[in-house]
């Protein structure tokens, strides 16, 4: 069985005290670069690894930082996280993921997970609503908690949880004014999930929209399903080849847009000139698409910054400088998708 290179079998090599070698490993300023230099070409010739047990038992800081998220294979969260895992990565915290894929009982046997193992902080984007005792347990305990464009907590939420959050209600607002000045007078959202902030937002902004034009609010459809999955099935298509159908869309995401598109495809609708598509979401897709879809676009990675940026300034103490809330503007990108409709 190979022996544990230990940080005294360092220290016996590179001939300088414990206390050296532990402030050149940890980037500690009172050691002279020398010193530093090679206290580190020996730790890596000897195969030193840290002993991050022992580590957190003398610091009481584990140095893990938890995600929970709703979906991680979802290329809107995915470039979050990667975004969000950078940033603490750069300030020497490993973040633990958990997926839940958007089940409650998951996402609450890892909120417990998360409380169970001490992590220093925790970022959350929750996919459910049914679980408010648990995000209000999680974020009111001792560990620093930062939501991610979600607030379990309350409509209005409540400073003490700080939170990064977009501006959903502005950017469906902006995307309903669009088409609305376009002609459009059908025009369906098309969102899931209607319990979780950024669908409510989104809904707000689209019948505002309507109501500050004066547009007949009957021609505002909404069509929600409790995941993006449903939209697959049958509903978009439903909702296309109905007599009434919307001349217009806005559709949540890849998954959603996709299977719109596939719809009007299937139905004989030709984007632009019988169907009108706007993408919530700048994804791949609304890029690369033919036409390229009009969409709404905000910094994914602006998002997971800003929440790692949050939990660090917490985690480092500075609570005086730190802010509870973080704003995101949503910009409409137009590209080819949408066009005056044929016929009111």
């Amino acid at each position: 069985m190979t022996r544990v290179v230990t940080i005294r079998d360092v220290a016996k090599a590179a001939g300088v005290s414990l206390s050296s070698v532990s402030r050149a490993l940890n980037g500690g300023k009172h050691v002279s670069p020398r010193i530093a230099r090679d206290v580190i070409e020996v730790a890596k010739r000897l195969g030193y690894r840290p002993d991050f047990l022992a580590r957190s038992l003398r610091t009481r800081s584990s140095g893990m930082v938890g995600c929970l998220v709703s979906d991680v294979s979802n290329p809107l969260n995915a470039t979050i996280v990667r975004a969000a895992e950078a940033k603490l990565r750069e300030a020497g915290y490993l973040m633990v993921v958990a997926s839940t894929a958007n089940d409650p009982n998951r996402e609450r046997a890892a909120a417990d997970e998360f409380r169970g193992r001490r992590l220093d902080g925790i970022l959350v984007a929750p996919g459910s609503g049914a679980n408010e005792t648990i995000w209000r347990e999680l974020a009111s305990g001792a560990t620093p908690v930062v939501i991610l464009d979600r607030d379990p907590i309350g409509d209005d939420g409540d400073p003490r949880w700080p939170a990064v959050l977009v501006d959903h209600r502005g950017g469906a607002k902006a995307a309903t004014r669009y088409l609305l000045g376009l002609g459009h007078r059908r025009i369906a959202l098309l969102t899931a999930d209607a319990h979780m902030r950024p669908s409510r937002e989104r809904i707000a902004g689209f019948r505002e929209a309507f109501a500050e034009a004066g547009a007949d609010p009957a021609g505002a459809q909404l069509c929600i399903q409790s995941t993006p999955m449903d939209f697959a099935q049958g509903d978009t298509l439903a909702l296309l080849g109905g007599e009434r159908r919307p001349t217009a869309i806005i559709a949540l995401g890849t998954r959603i847009l996709a299977g719109a598109l596939r719809a009007a495809r299937d139905l004989g609708l030709s984007v632009p000139r019988d169907l009108s598509v706007v993408s919530v979401g700048d994804t791949d897709l609304a890029a690369i698409h033919t036409p390229a879809i009009t969409a709404l676009r905000w910094s994914l990675e602006h998002v997971g910054h800003a929440a790692a940026e949050l939990l660090l300034q917490r985690l480092r103490g500075d609570i005086a400088q730190a802010q509870s809330r973080a704003l995101l503007e949503v910009d409409l990108v137009l590209r080819e998708s949408c066009a005056a409709p044929r016929c009111s």
